[in-house]
């Protein structure tokens, strides 16, 4: 499935790049070819400095567009043997069009003009010939984006071996075992193949609990030991068990008390009321985890093999029938009487207390199970500074084992991204968001969040900037951001951990968990607040 996705993204970005590259060759959106006539006046002190004047009318012959108001800069003339160039720097003053022409050459943001005729104080000029952009921008987004995930992989080296030294002391401590009978009503529904005693069900309790509590430095280690110790269950090594499958379903729902990063942007964007999206997205994060889990227990059942679809299928229909009736029902009985737990439950709650509970746990949270795990270690007489050095040997590692598939996975999403791919997409499913009440605005927000974790960011603050973060929109992607997760991210990491290949239903799984994180926000947000 993943190599499918994988050749998707790359695909459709490359086709909408070339798609858009020859679009412009053929309509000569930059006016290749074509005289610019404006006038000049020499530079007092210098012999080659010149003061250029485009006027509006000028400029309108040319590309077809007026100007506010007259375009001056200042040129360099240099004199060739066989013609003469005219060189300056492009500044956001330019129209947009110039600015992509110099943008075109490199980050230099010049543009170096071929002069056709100099007479009196009048000056003739062809800008340099443009073309390629897209596919350019294409080429550098790829390298970028490898760079990015090394960047990615490198700064997780630390954070892998602290934690993961601190879970080998909880794990020589017992604490681990500890945890996981606590949790066995819940692990042995949601995990059923997995030994109740396992050091896997510790460290999947430890990833949820940290990714609840919004601790993700803390998510993210646990997440990975948890893979690694459900693939030593896997009896086919390279292949996706149902139990890493749901793991990872869990993950890319990211259920949270506190989405600290939304609430962040919020405030520093001016809102009157940052905290007005824990609601939303409590409820949004909750329907994308349980219609997730549903679909993943759902979907195990399938061959996910193309050749025996048709025979399962056909063995199978009168359960899958059934069974997706009655998960249809499940999952709308537990959303409603969610949606009516957070619709009765906010009214009477104090918004700025909770707020300040859960930032006071999330900051003691970390030190607290650093110093309850060494302490325990030292209490069962455990080595805990060999441990510790023994854990994070294995946490640094995985870091570098992960580099590959994050390269592959980002460097996908930013061709995907860069080539206009997107701006496909928005096209395509808006007959479908205009049909479910999604404002065309925030359908980018709510594409971009399972590919690429600051690209969703970036949009959303962009979003937030222009409608302002208390408006219907801001507050909608404010929660559509903390609802979801970035599934490709997230399977990246944690499956490139241990090597998966396979990857089953996790993907189909995960993104069907987003598709319902992000309509049960919309249909929380329209109700509170549209």
């Amino acid at each position: 499935m993943l190599n499918y996705i994988w050749l998707t993204l790359i695909a459709l970005g490359l086709l909408a790049a070339v798609s858009s590259d020859v679009s412009d060759k053929f309509s000569n959106k930059f006016h290749n070819g074509e005289s610019v006539v404006a006038t000049w006046s020499t530079v007092e002190g210098s012999t080659n400095q010149l003061n250029v004047t485009i006027s509006s009318d000028q400029y309108y012959r040319t590309y077809g567009e007026s100007l506010d108001e007259p375009l001056h800069f200042v040129a360099t003339l240099n004199k060739g043997e066989s013609k003469q160039t005219l060189y300056f720097r492009i500044d956001d003053t330019f129209p947009e069009v110039w600015r992509q022409i110099a943008g075109a050459t490199g980050e230099e943001n010049d543009i170096s003009a071929t002069v056709v005729s100099q007479t009196g104080n009048s000056i003739t000029f062809i800008n340099e010939e443009t073309g390629f952009l897209k596919l350019k921008d294409v080429t550098n987004a790829a390298l970028d984006y490898a760079g990015i995930s090394v960047e990615i992989a490198l700064g997780l080296i630390g954070i892998m071996a602290m934690w993961l030294g601190i879970m080998k002391i909880a794990e020589e401590a017992g604490i681990i075992s500890i945890i996981a009978r606590g949790a066995r009503p819940i692990t042995r529904f949601l995990f059923p193949e997995i030994p109740p005693d396992h050091p896997a069900i510790g460290a999947i309790i430890m990833n949820i609990s940290a990714t609840f509590l919004g601790l993700g430095n803390a998510a993210t280690p646990f997440g990975i030991k948890a893979m690694e110790e459900l693939d030593k269950l896997n009896p086919e090594k390279g292949t996706a068990t149902n139990a890493m499958c749901t793991f990872l379903v869990i993950n890319t729902a990211s259920f949270a008390l506190m989405p600290t990063t939304a609430i962040a942007l919020r405030a520093a964007s001016g809102s009157s009321d940052p905290a007005i999206i824990i609601g939303t997205t409590m409820f949004g994060s909750f329907a994308a985890t349980v219609v997730g889990i549903t679909t993943a227990k759902l979907l195990e059942k399938f061959p996910f093999s193309m050749i025996d679809v048709k025979s399962w299928v056909t063995g199978h229909l009168k359960f899958f029938i059934y069974s997706t009736l009655a998960a249809a029902l499940v999952i709308l009985g537990v959303s409603t009487g969610a949606f009516g737990f957070v619709a009765g439950f906010l009214p009477n709650i104090n918004v700025d207390t909770l707020k300040t509970v859960i930032e006071v746990i999330s900051v003691v949270a970390i030190p607290a199970l650093i110093l309850l795990f060494v302490t325990l270690g030292m209490l069962k007489r455990v080595k805990i500074y060999e441990t510790f050095v023994e854990g994070a040997k294995e946490g640094f590692e995985i870091a570098v084992t992960i580099i590959p598939y994050l390269v592959a996975i980002l460097v996908a999403i930013g061709i995907f991204r860069t080539g206009g791919a997107m701006d496909w997409l928005v096209w395509v499913l808006h007959p479908v968001t205009d049909f479910v009440g999604m404002p065309a605005e925030a359908l980018p927000m709510a594409l971009m969040r399972p590919l690429s974790g600051s690209g969703s960011l970036g949009i959303m603050a962009e979003i937030i900037s222009v409608h302002g973060p208390d408006s219907f929109i801001g507050i909608l992607v404010s929660t559509f951001f903390g609802s979801t997760e970035t599934t490709f991210y997230v399977l990246a990491v944690y499956f490139g951990a241990v090597k998966i290949k396979n990857t089953r239903h996790a993907l189909p799984a995960g993104l069907i968990s987003d598709i319902a994180g992000i309509l049960a926000g919309l249909f929380i947000v329209r109700l509170l607040f549209g």
